[in-house]
């Protein structure tokens, strides 16, 4: 939660007072917050001013945070009677013109998929914070998982171009948050911040900046008069339409039926097959754009443990007990899930030894990674949630593939 050096102050005034402090600005300095706090700032300091949700553990504490910060800074929170209006009701407050985010866990994304199904096809603007537990179905409520990675990926029906991000800490939490917003607006789609039980509810040091120091993005609206605008219509070498604000006097019609440059439905081969090739290469041709990791000794490496979220904190102490051992290991942590970086895991394939890539769920990722290193070998080391790999487990798993013969 807030730590004293602002939380403090803030109580020792008035009510009056405290209302006007906060009203003033967006919290900006250090603090001492909770993960799925800082998300909550994130957001707010991203100029998110509507949030639509419903409670689930492990992320409730984001609805918590907006419940209460939304108001003081002329946004709007609204608790709804399920997940499937949560998701809807960020899609509309999007098209309204209002940045909009939702947080939920496994089952509550699963009532969404449909909702983001139309998001993705509507190309509306939002961000999804996905505070992952242990499963299937209800499993583990309080404890942590990441059994959600593929659900992201390929969850609502369909072929679509998808943006998740994976934090590993409160202080990237919140620059995460920042830039699933950001991501949303350039690109005019739903955008994933798959954080898990353990970094929702971790407690560490988090700098926010002040907004003006932030690189925010706004949506792009469009410049041509309401007579001349599509709502759907491309630019020659773009792949992101302008958007029109409800209520500026346009016009427009929008639909997850397969649409036209106009948004109307257009049931041809030939108009299919470009909207959803079009939706796919916005963000596959933008992946250098879009894809973030983090890389350690990759030189020279024999082994390379490719890691995202917690566990890329948690295999540390089995990748240093294997380098006691005289193997040389490299780090290769997944920022940005989806897009998945193939080219980069295909190049290293060609230099290393083979892959470990540890997981809180029972191999997700590791299907890619496999996919991109060809005939390099892939270990996968399960984990099915409510707990951590143990050090010695990443250990032997480097040992294997670098013994391999």
């Amino acid at each position: 939660m807030v730590c004293a050096k602002i939380s403090v102050p803030i109580l020792q005034s008035s009510l009056s007072e405290r209302r006007t402090k906060l009203k003033q600005s967006n919290l900006h300095g250090e603090f001492f917050l909770q993960g799925n706090v800082a998300c909550a700032e994130a957001a707010v300091s991203a100029g998110c001013r509507f949030f639509g949700g419903y409670p689930i553990t492990p992320a409730s504490e984001i609805a918590e945070r907006m419940a209460f910060r939304l108001p003081q800074v002329g946004g709007a929170f609204v608790q709804f009677e399920d997940e499937i209006g949560s998701m809807a009701s960020i899609l509309g407050a999007s098209w309204a013109g209002v940045k909009s985010m939702t947080a939920s866990s496994g089952p509550g994304i699963s009532l969404m998929l449909e909702n983001i199904g139309l998001g993705i096809m509507m190309e509306a603007p939002c961000v999804i914070v996905n505070v992952q537990r242990g499963s299937p179905s209800t499993g583990l409520p309080t404890s942590w998982g990441q059994s959600d990675m593929m659900q992201a990926r390929f969850g609502s029906h369909g072929d679509y171009g998808v943006i998740a991000l994976a934090p590993k800490s409160p202080q990237e939490y919140f620059d995460l948050t920042v830039k699933a917003f950001n991501f949303s607006e350039k690109y005019r789609l739903p955008v994933f911040v798959m954080s898990d039980a353990v970094v929702g509810h971790m407690t560490e040091k988090v700098v926010i900046p002040p907004v003006e120091e932030l690189e925010i993005i706004d949506r792009k609206y469009t410049d041509k008069k309401p007579e001349d605008y599509h709502p759907y219509e491309i630019k020659k070498g773009d792949w992101v339409p302008d958007f029109a604000k409800a209520g500026d006097g346009y016009l427009y019609h929008s639909t997850g039926l397969t649409h036209d440059h106009r948004g109307y439905p257009d049931m041809s081969e030939k108009c299919h097959v470009q909207l959803v090739n079009r939706l796919i290469d916005k963000i596959k041709k933008n992946i250098d754009d879009i894809s973030m990791v983090e890389e350690r000794d990759l030189e020279g490496a024999d082994v390379i443990v490719v890691s995202y979220g917690i566990t890329s904190r948690t295999v540390v102490p089995g990748i240093n007990l294997a380098k006691k051992k005289g193997i040389k290991v490299g780090y290769l942590r997944l920022i940005t899930v989806w897009p998945f970086p193939e080219q980069k895991i295909r190049d290293l394939a060609k230099k290393v030894k083979g892959f470990v890539v540890p997981e809180i769920n029972m191999g997700q990722v590791v299907i890619d990674v496999e996919r991109c290193a060809g005939c390099v070998k892939t270990i996968s080391v399960p984990h099915p949630g409510g707990g951590l790999h143990k050090p010695e487990d990443i250990a032997r798993a480097i040992e294997e593939v670098a013994y391999a013969k």
